[in-house]
């Protein structure tokens, strides 16, 4: 798109050691970030796997899981997608997630009537400080857009710039949210506007860019 990105994470993941069922015992896998599979052993390849999106459905495929499906959405289409695909009358689920991290997809799919084992894979670890890329670039103020793409991050986002002392630094700054929870946080800042995208993608917050 000849843009030029400035990556600035505000998570570090850690990978958590798990108590895992075994893979004859389970009727799919379901991650609802790509972050989830570092933790996952090789025996679970051959399962059926669902992800919540495009990008953690071609991790999968990149790990070595044979039968991927993406949902192409967020938590309610990953939710969806397994009611399409799974049967709640046989082998449960297993839901690999981020520490403290998708229980009400694990309380939903419970609704729907699947036995769901939700297990934490890894954890997510907020910054204590905004990196320092994303602070000298704000400083410069040449950027153009700052693309939010979890509420998490975006409510972290706003507490660190507001430590640094950088809040009037995204006057001039379109913000792009993924989704509501994101947009919801960001508002609290005087960005120039703040753009939602029309689906919790990553192609749908490229297209914020155009």
């Amino acid at each position: 798109m000849g843009l030029r990105p400035v990556v600035a994470p505000l998570l570090e993941i850690h990978i958590l050691p798990a108590t895992l069922p075994k893979a004859d015992r389970l009727q799919a896998v379901l991650i609802a970030s790509g972050n989830a599979l570092a933790g996952l052993p090789a025996v679970y390849r051959p399962l059926k796997l669902l992800a919540v999106g495009d990008a953690s459905a071609g991790h999968a495929r990149a790990a070595g899981f044979a039968q991927v499906l993406s949902a192409d959405g967020d938590a309610e289409a990953l939710a969806a997608l397994t009611d399409r695909q799974c049967d709640p009358a046989g082998l449960p689920l297993l839901l690999a997630a981020g520490r403290g991290q998708s229980l009400a997809l694990a309380a939903a799919l419970r609704a729907r009537g699947f036995r769901v084992i939700r297990r934490a894979t890894y954890a997510a670890i907020p910054a204590r400080v905004l990196p320092p890329i994303a602070a000298s670039t704000l400083r410069a103020g040449n950027l153009r857009a700052a693309l939010f793409f979890s509420g998490e991050t975006a409510h972290l986002f706003v507490r660190l710039l507001n430590n640094s002392g950088l809040r009037e630094a995204v006057r001039g700054i379109d913000a792009c949210a993924i989704g509501e929870p994101a947009a919801a946080a960001i508002e609290t800042l005087p960005w120039r506007r703040v753009l939602r995208a029309a689906k919790p993608t990553q192609d749908a917050m490229l297209a914020l860019l155009r």
